[in-house]
């Protein structure tokens, strides 16, 4: 009987393996991406690869080349990124390709560590990204309608598609220039919204694919999510299942592809963490290859961070957490290691599984082994149990094989079994928060209050409830929906009833505070009703409005509407009277905004004063600044909002992105309460930190942490 200990001797060699050899008929000198049925083929030699991805701006450039360092150690091939149109051209015709959004710093980044490239330009990402990366003056072109067969948006898509595969170019960033990208990825998950469109989805589809392989990058486009494809477009799998779920490529001329193999899910305010383990994604990733798949990419190798206002709505700032490298970019275990592992030890059996014949073994009513055999490649044999209860004894080739419950065993030379999906031997280590400062000191904050502006403050009147974001342009989450109410006669007991498409609404009363209320990512009507407080005569109702991102998918997303549909004043239950149709005054965003109270520069441009502990507590709308020192260290930093509600953080004038403490999982736990400072947002001393708290919490509680891990090894923090 064989072992079933991992033979760790195989793994290291395995490192070292080179994982090509030629294709039948295959010229070696020749260059650039082409593919048949089995694989991609690269410079003439046949190529499984793993990949990973990571996003650009979910991070900065000082992290790219830990993280990319990292990943390569990991024993991935591919780095897999999105483009993000939405930051790219944030103005029709002006770009920025600066900072984090530097993609060509990024690739280069990629190649100078000898690693290949995935380039998804979409330009529709979805991506849990805002708008799924579409701009939003895109909807105020005439005529649009997105990613159907509409000239309008068929003539920008294709501009921007140009933009990015000519400044590819003109960088010689293409494999068939000698570059890193050896894929190119039009459009994303279409599949899921064509049939909205009817017959012109299907035409949307073929002009797609037939204008991005017009742009002659020199390798191959794909498709995810897209069963009809059009050659020589590659169709390929996103899901945590694809070795189950995924029929194949509509062409027996295609290489069978995943290209989201999720390692772990997003996760939005209020909702459920969702938390995917190494067995799994191993086993899966495990019978993809046994299947004859040859591309694995894993979605996310690395989430990052939504800064600013960039992630979707309801999703929180961070990314993907869970994956490999967490948003911190350390090395989160076992996951990371066991897939390391599992690379390794498909990778020493490369040869014969893109050479070999497959054979399919049937060894049990739940049992399999797929045999991968070549008289000059040699064997490799992947025996499945997946049977999720119980271990077996297999029998293979004279020999006796135990597998753990929902397991895939590799046989190298179809004997020696040197990987088994469902046996960890990498230690789990944890993730440690660690205090520096509490800014517990009332002295050292300033706070501003925003006022609430009435009906004679806006510049804006119309007798309508106009669209939150018709008027906003996406610029700020942020609208005020103002009226008078001339109360005349007694009324008992009287209620305010409002009805919002919006995400949040606050509702102020004569400038107090009356309630508030909010949606969630599966309640798109946000009701309220709340006690008022009226006096005889003119009472000023002041509504603020929030937005927490657009959607990122959906058919006719240019259709969807926000803000405030519905108001009504009743006496008692009784007696509703309909606001709906009165004067009502807008003012878009917080003043707070306007001046830019999170840049130095507009520190003294309005009137803050210096608050006691008691005073500065459960302000609605109130700005705080303080500052602090750079933590010792080159190791991650996190700020600990668990003591706010609400709003959005700055640090130097960057925005690490919104938060939201006060809204809770099913569990009672905040969705996330430390948000990530990078390194490269700090300097030695006197940094800037700026909150905006939209319900009311206590600035005296907020920590700045770092952020570490420990486990088998001493505790790392390698990542600045």
């Amino acid at each position: 009987m064989m072992s079933g200990r991992v033979a760790s001797c195989w793994i290291l060699v395995a490192m070292v393996v080179v994982l090509s050899t030629a294709p039948a008929g295959g010229d070696t000198a020749e260059k650039g991406v082409t593919y048949d049925g089995r694989s991609l083929i690269i410079d003439g030699q046949r190529k499984l690869l793993f990949s990973g991805s990571i996003h650009y701006p979910r991070s900065t450039p000082e992290m790219w080349p830990s993280l990319i360092k990292k990943t390569k150690e990991g024993g991935i091939d591919v780095i897999q990124t999105y483009v993000f149109w939405n930051l790219h051209e944030p103005k029709l015709g002006q770009y920025d390709f600066s900072g984090r959004n530097d993609l060509v710093k990024f690739i280069k980044e990629i190649r100078s560590q000898g690693l290949y490239v995935c380039l998804r330009i979409g330009p529709f990402v979805e991506a849990e990204w805002n708008y799924g990366g579409l701009p939003f003056w895109l909807r105020d072109v005439p005529g649009m309608v997105y990613r159907t067969d509409n000239e309008p948006f068929k003539f920008h898509m294709q501009r921007f598609t140009s933009k990015i595969v000519n400044l590819m170019k003109s960088e010689g960033l293409y494999a068939s220039q000698g570059g890193p990208i050896i894929l190119s990825q039009i459009e994303n998950e279409y599949g899921n919204v064509e049939a909205a469109f009817h017959e012109k989805g299907a035409s949307y589809v073929k002009w797609a694919a037939q204008m991005a392989v017009g742009l002659q990058t020199g390798v191959p486009w794909i498709m995810c999510k897209q069963p009809d494809a059009p050659d020589p477009v590659i169709n390929t799998c996103n899901g945590m299942r694809c070795g189950e779920t995924f029929p194949g490529p509509n062409s027996p001329n295609k290489p069978k592809m995943w290209t989201e193999d999720w390692t772990s899910f997003y996760q939005f305010y209020g909702g459920t963490p969702y938390i995917r383990s190494a067995e799994d994604i191993a086993f899966h990733a495990a019978l993809f290859i046994a299947k004859n798949g040859s591309y694995i990419n894993y979605y996310m190798y690395h989430g990052g961070t939504n800064f600013g206002r960039t992630s979707s709505s309801y999703f929180i700032t961070g990314y993907y957490d869970q994956a490999p490298l967490d948003e911190y970019g350390l090395l989160r275990q076992p996951k990371y290691g066991h897939l390391k592992e599992l690379h390794a030890a498909i990778k020493s059996s490369a040869n014969p599984l893109l050479q070999g014949k497959q054979t399919i073994l049937s060894l049990g009513p739940m049992q399999q082994a797929y045999v991968f055999e070549d008289e000059n490649s040699g064997c490799v044999a992947f025996l499945v149990n997946n049977d999720a209860r119980k271990a077996i004894q297999i029998q293979f080739r004279n020999n006796a094989y135990s597998l753990l419950p929902k397991s895939i065993g590799i046989l190298q030379n179809c004997k020696n079994l040197i990987y088994e999906t469902a046996k960890v031997n990498v230690a789990k280590n944890m993730r440690v928060t660690t205090p520096v400062q509490v800014f517990n000191v009332p002295d050292k904050w300033e706070v501003f209050r925003e006022s609430i502006p009435t009906f004679s403050d806006t510049p804006l009147k119309t007798n309508a409830l106009l669209e939150h974001t018709n008027l906003t342009k996406d610029k700020t989450d942020y609208l005020w929906y103002t009226l008078r109410f001339e109360s005349s006669s007694p009324c008992a007991n009287p209620s305010l009833y409002i009805e919002s498409l919006g995400h949040v609404v606050h509702v102020f009363v004569n400038h107090a505070l009356a309630g508030s209320g909010h949606g969630s990512r599966n309640i798109t009507v946000v009701k309220l009703q709340v006690p008022v407080s009226l006096i005889n005569g003119q009472n000023n109702i002041s509504i603020l409005s929030g937005m927490v991102g657009l959607p990122d998918s959906g058919a006719y997303m240019e259709r969807k509407s926000y803000g405030l549909t519905k108001a009504q004043i009743s006496c008692g239950g009784t007696n509703a009277i309909d606001l709906s149709g009165s004067q009502w005054g807008y003012l878009l965003g917080l003043v707070g905004d306007k001046v830019k109270l999170h840049q130095w520069a507009n520190l003294k441009s309005v009137k803050r004063s210096t608050n006691d502990a008691g005073l500065i507590k459960n302000c609605p709308l109130a700005w705080y600044k303080t500052m602090f020192d750079e933590p010792n260290g080159d190791g991650p930093v996190g700020l600990n909002m668990g003591s706010m509600g609400k709003g959005e953080v700055w640090v130097n004038g960057e925005s690490i992105g919104r938060y939201w403490v006060s809204f809770l999982t099913p569990a009672g736990h905040p969705s996330q309460s430390i948000y990530h400072i990078p390194r490269a947002f700090l300097k030695p001393s006197g940094n800037l930190l700026v909150v905006f708290e939209e319900e009311g919490g206590d600035p005296l509680g907020i920590s700045l942490n770092t952020i570490s891990v420990i486990g088998s090894n001493k505790a790392q923090s390698q990542l600045s």
